[in-house]
């Protein structure tokens, strides 16, 4: 068992699988998961993952080159659109609707037990070297 880092082995083994430019969703329980991207839900109940734990853990573990939000967390989910524009800088906003379908082209989505409108991010994975 590992001691550090990323315990849940669905979610270690699909990072491990991921290269650049490949695109990682991290979304609340109300985002429509698109068909197609390997998924794990890390939902246990509302608010827990928060979406908060859930990219830190991620940006912990992943290299990135670029992020996109919906345009409508700014107002929507002020604390998340703080959080993102903190963690993320040069982070792009379109609208929700653009979000959904760039999202069917991820590569891994990873579900979180936020149950705050907005609370959605899609990371485009760079590399270390």
């Amino acid at each position: 068992m590992k001691r550090a880092g990323i315990l849940n082995r669905h979610l270690a083994g699909a990072l491990a699988e991921l290269g650049h430019g490949d695109g990682v969703l991290i979304c609340d329980v109300g985002m429509p998961i698109p068909a197609g991207p390997r998924v794990v839900d890390l939902a246990f109940r509302a608010g827990v993952p928060s979406f908060a734990q859930v990219l830190d853990g991620l940006l912990d573990e992943l290299v990135v080159e670029g992020a996109t939000a919906a345009h409508e967390v700014m107002e929507a989910n002020p604390e998340a659109a703080r959080l993102l524009d903190d963690r993320l800088p040069g982070l792009v906003h379109v609208p929700h609707d653009g979000l959904k379908a760039i999202s069917a082209g991820a590569r891994l989505v990873v579900r979180t037990g936020e149950a705050r409108p907005y609370a959605n991010v899609l990371l485009r994975c760079g590399v270390f070297f």
